[in-house]
Order: structure tokens, then C-alpha cells, then sequence
């Protein structure tokens, strides 16, 4: 990781791990992950990081993995005071294990029912932000075949499944004459498909927590775009923080990263990807409401650079989820 300047992001003020670990105390922590979604393997990733530090710390922590219908079920006779979310894609981003834990009573960490539902939904959380005034890029939803794309929208395009993450499923598009098959390669991942206007940039990333943003991360990855594998491999890409722009410009990103969070009335983490062009215009590319925890995950990395170790991220998260409970 190469490291540029100086702290410009400041989260929202985090006791220290001691403080922070007698708060917790000996409650009864659940750390959900792995599921059945396509991202299984790095929901599994983030959740064991996340249970290992727990642990370390001394805490009283089990991971669930919930991949049958029957580890919900154990998860309710067990009755865990606190649930740390690291599901990630379809079942674990998108409102329906906050809706069980709302329905069972258990606090958990990050986004609600609703926040969840629309920041996993990519089309229409942007039509929330473009409302708001946050610039986003063209787009249109395919729900069926692509004969109604407008003509406006010209390649390059991306094209990308509407309720997956990861970057899963996603092709750029340069020809017109390939959009059936990115269409296709899309749908594997669901039905719905969104076209995109492909912009040219920088690609950074802004942590939120709570209501303040953490330092800007530009991201360069060594292949052609920011994919599966640049994510997630050791090594496919390299993290610059903060990111090689203006100090003006990285406040305006931070900026509109904390809009994008309250606009979709998140709460607890988010990251939120945006594109920087030459002439210094911003898009928001999309709001994830359960960031990776994984070792080469952008939010932890984030907030070591702002001062706030690992064990510090998830301990606050803990006592979020239960500063929000009702």
C-alpha cells in the first residue's frame, strides 16, 4: 500500500480497543456468514477475520454459517444478543437476514431492513441518489431483452446484474454487438440486468461510519477493470490512500459519500464507490451496506490509515448495532 500526505478523513471518535472491549463485555455476539450466495467464499473470508479477533480479544463469539434453513433456526434458539452481518450478495446485503433478526429480536451491525433492500438494488437506489441531486451515471434496466435500450446509451456500457455484488457477473461493453452476450454472462446472477454508461477515471472508495467519512482510497487495479479477482486476490490491485486527488477533491468525494449513506437512510458501515473523471466531475458508482472484512478489504484499510485498528472497527459496529436496537 502505498501511503500519499496526510489523515484528511477522521471517523467518528472511537474509544480505545480496552475502552471499547469492556463495553462489550460478555455478551453473547453471533458473527453470521457464508450463506448461499455466489459471494459464499468471501462472506466466509470476512466473517472468520472477524470471529479470530473476537475471539483474540477474549469475547464471546460464535460464527454461524448460515447456508441451510436449519442454522437460522439454531441462530434462534441460541438467542445471541448482538449479530455482526458478514453475508455478503443476495440473502445477506439485501434486507432479508435484517428482516429475520428484526422479526427474532437480535440487535445487529449495520444497514436496516429498508437501507439494505435499496443499496443492494442497483437501479433504484440510484434513482433515490439522482433525486437527492447525487450524480450518478446513465443507465436503464433490462428486464427483458434489450430492444427498448435507449439509443443515447452508447458503448462503451457496463453491464452488470442488478442485486449482486462483488463485481460479480459485470462486463464492459465496447461494441454494440456484444451487449447480448454481457446480457447473458449478467443473468446468471438474476434477471434483472442494469446498462450502464461506462465513465473513464479514477476509481476511489469512501468508508462512512456512523456520520463521519474515513479517508479517500483510490483504487488501481492491474487488470483492465475493478473485477472478482482484483478484489479479492493478494496482489491484483493496489490501494492509495488517500487517493491521488486534490484535498478540495477528496472532501467532495467524502461529501458525497456521507449524502449517498443518509439519502438510502443507512447506518453503522458503508462504502461507497465512486469514479473521478479528468475534468474533476464525481459519479457515484454504488453504496455497499456490508463492506468486506477480509484482509484485502477496502473499509478496514480505511480506518487503520484514520487510526482505528481492526478489532477497534468491529467493536464499534457491536456497540452500534446496540446503541440502535429498540
Amino acid at each position: 500500500m502505498k501511503k500519499t500526505g496526510k489523515n484528511l478523513g477522521q471517523p467518528e471518535r472511537i474509544q480505545s480497543l480496552a475502552v471499547l472491549k469492556r463495553r462489550v463485555g460478555r455478551r453473547r455476539i453471533a458473527v453470521l456468514m457464508g450463506g448461499q450466495s455466489a459471494e459464499r467464499r468471501i462472506s466466509l473470508l470476512s466473517g472468520r477475520a472477524v470471529l479470530k479477533t473476537l475471539r483474540e480479544l477474549g469475547l464471546n463469539a460464535t460464527g454461524v454459517d448460515l447456508k441451510r434453513s436449519q442454522d437460522l433456526l439454531r441462530l434462534a434458539r441460541t438467542r445471541p444478543e448482538v449479530a455482526v452481518i458478514c453475508l455478503h450478495g443476495p440473502g445477506g446485503e439485501d434486507g432479508k437476514i435484517q428482516g429475520a433478526l428484526e422479526w427474532l429480536g437480535i440487535p445487529y451491525t449495520d444497514s436496516g431492513v429498508l437501507a439494505s433492500a435499496l443499496a443492494m438494488d442497483k437501479y433504484r437506489s440510484k434513482q433515490i441518489l439522482e433525486k437527492t441531486g447525487l450524480p450518478t451515471a446513465p443507465s436503464f434496466l433490462v428486464n427483458d431483452d434489450l430492444a427498448r435500450l435507449p439509443a443515447s446509451l452508447k458503448p462503451p456500457l457496463v453491464v452488470k446484474p442488478n442485486n449482486q455484488g462483488s463485481a460479480l457477473g459485470i462486463s464492459i461493453v465496447k461494441t454494440r454487438t456484444k451487449l447480448a452476450r454481457a446480457l447473458v454472462q449478467a443473468r446468471r446472477y438474476g434477471s434483472e440486468v442494469l446498462v450502464e454508461k461506462y465513465l473513464s477515471g479514477r476509481e476511489i472508495s469512501v468508508g462512512v461510519l456512523g456520520c463521519r467519512a474515513l479517508p479517500v482510497i483510490e483504487i488501481v487495479p492491474k487488470k483492465a477493470f475493478y473485477d472478482f479477482e482484483a478484489k479479492y486476490a493478494a496482489g491484483m490491485s493496489e490501494h492509495i490512500i488517500p487517493a491521488r486527488i486534490s484535498a478540495a477533491a477528496r472532501r467532495t468525494a467524502q461529501a458525497l459519500a456521507l449524502r449517498a449513506h443518509r439519502a438510502l437512510g443507512c447506518r453503522g458501515a458503508t462504502r461507497v464507490d465512486l469514479i473521478t473523471g479528468r475534468s474533476g466531475r464525481m459519479s457515484i458508482l454504488e453504496v455497499n451496506t456490508i463492506p468486506g472484512l477480509t484482509a484485502t478489504s477496502l473499509l478496514p484499510e480505511a480506518a487503520r490509515h484514520a487510526g482505528v485498528s481492526f478489532g477497534q472497527l468491529i467493536l464499534w459496529l457491536i456497540l452500534d448495532a446496540l446503541r440502535g436496537a429498540r
